[in-house]
């Protein structure tokens, strides 16, 4: 707001005189009484002239600011006349979001922890190289494994397998058949095998419910009547009667009494006694077989049995006059699996062989198994390696983990294979597994259901457990290498202490 248009309030103060006679102006000397005097005398005028310089001074602040701070502006220090660095206002960085993280479309369930280890019985030096599985029978769940995919020796485990084969290839009821082939009139019958080593020359066998040669020769006697007999022949043809004996195997299980040559026809399962489980083997189970039915033919009364020429060979006739059969394959596995029979083994593999439609020879075994075992229980078969029935070779390899699945069908019962668990020696109490599970292990006697193995490089043991926590166990367990015969103990502890764990055992 200006001055202009105010009235002005100049006149004179009293005693004021154009002459200095009375007292001083102070309009043009600026003392401070005429100063006052102004002031007071116009108060609108002093108040708008005052807001005029305060917004000068502000107004001229901020330019002043303003020109110091603007980019590029040359800047100076009161006092000084040295130039100054100019100052670069860097921006701060922009934030970056942090990636997304990837989340699984399924999160994983949690895994069960469990506690109860077995490591120290598994770890017994008496075991050399261990192998083994167990296996959760309920849930298929693998609780313990030392190798179980590694393919390796099973010693007479393997009867199990062979047994399964049998039955699925057979049949439980399936009965081997001795016949004896002849044509009226012509003087000669053949004795013709049909794999079955519990044919018994005396009655007197380890093979309960055994058909006999008396009962052949009586049948002969009743087809010739009073015809005389000039010519036996005794026919092992059934598979190659030179296929009879693997080179992985030791004389010594022929001649201590464990195993005979595999020949489809015998009597006894060889034995030089026929009453005793393990008792020596001969060099030519054929012959011996002819000798019996010789021996029976004449006890029949058959004319001429006595001098008649027997040779081997094969039959020329069909024509059956005599045959009898052995017990069903049911009851030859309740035979073999309980004291381990490796003739009897033999003889199912060898029968099963040509009953598939191979040629029943040794080497037609692992294509037998692989593909039996396959498509009946459903198991992968791509590892295994059979050399023979019985397990002595050293040459057979079967994973522990197979073994123990297998048996989670034995215990199952699933395709007839309730024959084998019912067979199974029991721990403390039968079988192979009588005089075993003593001192600190006999707390699983009567828990364990399964088959012992020995052969001179390994002990095994596989089968079932009824766990202390009542877990339904499979397992399969390997000692490989140089072993003793205290290796038998230390496989019962280690399984006495996967009873012990049950389902607690831990895979350490």
């Amino acid at each position: 707001m200006s001055d202009q248009g105010e009235p002005r309030h100049d006149r004179p103060e009293p005693g004021a005189g154009a002459g200095g006679d009375g007292p001083a102006d102070t309009t043009s000397t600026g003392s401070p009484t005429s100063a006052w005097r102004w002031v007071s005398t116009r108060p609108r005028a002093v108040l708008v002239t005052a807001g005029v310089l305060v917004l000068a001074l502000l107004g001229g602040g901020a330019v002043a600011a303003g020109a110091a701070t603007a980019p590029g502006a040359p800047t100076a220090r009161a006092g000084s006349a040295t130039p100054q660095p100019d100052v670069t206002v860097t921006p701060d960085a922009t934030p970056t979001a942090d990636p997304e993280r990837s989340v699984p479309d399924v999160l994983p369930g949690a895994t069960r922890l469990r506690t109860c280890s077995v490591a120290g019985a598994a770890s017994d030096p008496r075991l050399a190289q261990f192998e083994g599985s167990v296996v959760n029978a309920a849930t298929g769940e693998v609780l313990f494994d030392r190798n179980g995919s590694t393919a390796a020796r099973t010693g007479s485990v393997l009867k199990t397998l062979t047994s399964a084969v049998a039955l699925s290839v057979l049949g439980p009821d399936a009965r081997l058949t001795t016949r004896v082939t002849g044509d009226p009139g012509t003087g000669a019958v053949a004795l013709v095998g049909g794999g079955d080593a519990t044919l018994s020359a005396t009655g007197s066998s380890v093979y309960a419910g055994a058909p006999t040669v008396a009962d052949l020769a009586s049948q002969v006697k009743t087809s010739l009547g009073d015809q005389p007999l000039t010519q036996i022949t005794l026919d092992a043809t059934y598979w190659n009667p030179a296929d009879k004996w693997d080179p992985s195997w030791k004389r010594t299980e022929q001649t201590i009494g464990y195993h005979s040559e595999v020949t489809a026809l015998m009597v006894d399962g060889d034995r030089a006694n026929p009453a005793a489980q393990t008792s020596p083997r001969s060099t030519d189970p054929v012959a011996r077989a002819g000798d019996a039915f010789r021996s029976a033919l004449v006890t029949a009364g058959v004319v001429g049995a006595d001098t008649a020429t027997m040779t081997q060979g094969t039959a020329t006739s069909a024509a059956v006059i005599a045959q009898v059969s052995s017990q069903p394959v049911s009851r030859l596995i309740s035979q073999l699996l309980p004291t381990s029979d490796n003739t009897l083994a033999e003889m199912l593999a060898r029968v099963s062989s040509k009953e598939s439609g191979a040629d029943g020879s040794a080497a037609s075994l692992t294509a037998l198994y692989q593909g039996v075992l396959s498509s009946t229980y459903g198991l992968d078969t791509s590892s295994l390696t059979i050399i023979d029935g019985s397990g002595l070779s050293e040459n057979d390899a079967v994973p522990s983990t197979f073994v123990a699945r297998l048996m989670v069908q034995v215990l199952n019962r699933e395709h007839g294979l309730g024959v084998v668990y019912d067979a199974l020696p029991v721990s403390g109490k039968t079988g192979t597994l009588a005089s075993r599970f003593t001192g600190s292990n006999a707390v699983a006697r009567g828990a364990v259901h399964a088959k012992t193995g020995w052969i001179d490089t390994a002990y095994t043991l596989a089968g079932t457990i009824d766990a202390a926590d009542g877990t339904k166990l499979t397992f399969a367990f390997y000692a490989i290498g140089s072993v003793q015969d205290n290796a038998r103990a230390a496989l019962d502890t280690v399984t006495t202490a996967v009873y012990s764990c049950g389902d607690n055992l831990a895979n350490s």
